[in-house]
């Protein structure tokens, strides 16, 4: 069945592009190594992390295979995500591209930082970069945040970057406390 109107972006987009290394603000994003394996394990140990996801990595394997699954994301144009490092190159957090879109021109971000991260504006760094990136490079016309409305800190992360406050979506997502109110944040290219 045709559609009444052009795709937002074209199939191929991000696959024919290649993950980029974006480098902003002190901060590097870069593409995932198996090697990080040991800090993603280290990072889902947190009980802050923990509690706003809705899995954990219980072994090396499964951080493994965490670090392993986003060149085939990428591929597919269905998700990405990026290590955020330091001078080091050692991970700090993870920024990345959820519900991709191509169609629409549309995606929705996450993030999370390590507790030596935290305190350093280090999520709201990334999410500055990632979302000049996505406008600017790709030509997104929306990103999205949601959150648990109890998880204070990332709608800061979100006012912060320019993400304005569009609604509640009652739960809407299960975590392991039961369910959970999501606040709506937005942003358009039109907005930058």
């Amino acid at each position: 069945m045709p559609l009444l109107v052009d795709p937002a972006l074209s199939k191929g987009t991000l696959h024919t592009l290649g993950q980029p290394r974006l480098a902003a603000d002190g901060l590097v994003l870069r593409p995932w190594r198996v090697s990080d394996a040991v800090a993603v394990r280290t990072a889902f140990e947190d009980p802050d992390i923990q509690r706003w996801h809705v899995r954990r990595l219980d072994s090396l394997d499964e951080a493994q295979e965490w670090t392993g699954q986003w060149k085939q994301r990428w591929d597919d144009e269905s998700a990405a995500s990026w290590a955020v490092v330091d001078e080091g190159d050692e991970p700090l957090g993870q920024v990345g591209l959820r519900n991709i879109s191509l169609a629409e021109g549309s995606a929705s971000l996450s993030y999370w930082v390590t507790p030596s991260a935290r305190g350093r504006a280090t999520a709201a760094r990334a999410v500055d970069t990632l979302t000049a990136w996505a406008f600017g490079v790709i030509g997104f016309n929306r990103l999205d945040i949601h959150h648990s409305t109890a998880n204070t800190a990332s709608c800061r992360v979100a006012e912060r970057t320019g993400y304005r406050y569009e609604g509640t979506l009652r739960q809407a997502i299960k975590h392991a406390d039961g369910w959970h109110d999501w606040h709506l944040h937005g942003r358009l290219r039109s907005d930058t």
